[in-house]
């Protein structure tokens, strides 16, 4: 779990960035966690833990890389409906509770994910760096 979701994406996301300031151009980052780096899961310890590893790491590369003109931010969805997400989500019973927790009563679509990576990814989003911004129709909020 942490391999996957923690040190893979870590170390790729550093190599990126020193590139982006070797090359002098600047640029942005935005790496996938989840809203579960930001509100806790019961029984998802490793989970938890490593997508919140994730977002420190893309937060401290936001502090040392701005000075070079390099952004960046991670991105936080609730569960997608990905071919995975419907596999593991896609029973009724089991999605009930999370749902109820999710204020827009419903999961994401990979696109929400997507244009969100791109917007940050863009000029639009310039000023923007060292944020973990939420996709999950308000679950994070309380």
């Amino acid at each position: 779990m942490l391999n996957v979701n923690l040190r893979a994406p870590a170390l790729l996301a550093a190599r990126v960035g020193s590139i982006m300031v070797e090359q002098g151009t600047g640029g942005s980052i935005v790496t996938v966690a989840s809203a579960a780096a930001l509100a806790p899961l019961r029984e998802h310890y490793s989970y938890c833990a490593s997508k919140a590893g994730l977002v420190m790491a893309t937060k401290v590369l936001a502090l040392e890389l701005g000075q070079y003109g390099v952004r960046a931010n991670s991105v936080c969805p609730t569960v997608v409906l990905t071919e995975m997400g419907q596999r593991v989500w896609g029973e009724e019973t089991k999605a009930a509770p999370m749902l109820a927790r999710i204020p827009l009563g419903r999961f994401a679509i990979p696109q929400e994910v997507s244009s969100t990576v791109l917007w940050l990814a863009s000029d639009a989003a310039s000023m923007i760096s060292g944020v973990d911004l939420p996709v999950d129709g308000g679950y994070t909020m309380g």
